[in-house]
């Protein structure tokens, strides 16, 4: 069975793709702080490993090199959005480490397995790699530093038969939010996003193609909704490339 590593596999977005991998038939790896055996109620295996923390991530990254992985998700993710100058040495470390160096440590280890399975690498990105946003200094910087990785290692590996996609969500309802100064809203008028193109093809795994997909009508995404943008009930063909929603 082709396993797939998922990073932030215990809530938010993450989680709805590892349920999505599962529902798939794919071999589950979720990583997390807090995940458990009882996160799904399918059988996976899971470890529990902060991504924050350069120690950990390194030697996860030198364990998982054993599993032969086909896919690898990176959706791990933390933000705190304030004046620059109130973000303490901490915080700019942990929120550097989680959204930029952990995705290129694992990539690093996982890239010669990826290759040679014909694999794929999905980085969860963010809307605010293409934005400037006030109070957003660190992550969009994290983020946009996210995005020119996926696309230079697209370039890099263009000959090869790996898939490599950049997904950038607008805010999504989940606990990503709960320590931040605002929240997704209720109301669906508001600015967020709805994928307006149609998949046609079928593959095994999520993919996507190297274009961008339009986008039009604001709404207001759960982690659930979002996924089912992503991976169609009838449809399991995203495209490699950038995409946004």
């Amino acid at each position: 069975m082709k396993k797939v590593l998922v990073t932030g596999a215990s809530s938010g977005i993450g989680k709805a793709i590892s349920e999505k991998i599962l529902e798939m038939g794919f071999e589950l790896i979720g990583v997390s702080r807090h995940i458990n055996k009882d996160t799904f109620e399918k059988e996976f295996l899971h470890f529990n490993v902060d991504l924050s923390d350069e120690k950990q991530t390194i030697e996860f990254c030198k364990d998982i090199k054993k599993e032969n992985i086909y896919a690898l998700i990176n959706c791990a993710g933390f933000a705190k959005f304030e004046p620059h100058e109130e973000l303490n040495y901490k915080t700019i470390s942990k929120m550097t480490f989680v959204n930029l160096t952990a995705p290129m440590l694992l990539t690093n280890a996982l890239l010669r397995d990826l290759k040679k399975n014909d694999g794929y690498l999905i980085n969860i990105n963010s809307i605010e790699a293409l934005k400037s946003n006030k109070f957003a200094g660190t992550y969009s910087a994290t983020k946009a530093g996210l995005k020119s990785f996926t696309d230079s290692l697209f370039e890099e590996t263009r000959k090869s038969n790996l898939s490599i996609t950049n997904i950038n969500p607008d805010m999504t309802e989940s606990s990503f939010y709960d320590e931040l100064r605002f929240d997704v809203s209720k109301n669906e008028n508001e600015t967020y996003y709805k994928l307006i193109e149609s998949f046609y093809k079928k593959t095994s795994i999520p993919l996507l193609l190297n274009t961008s997909l339009n986008i039009e009508e604001p709404i207001v995404y759960t982690p659930t909704d979002a996924i089912k943008t992503f991976v169609k009930s009838d449809v399991d063909l995203l495209v490699m490339g950038n995409y946004y929603c």
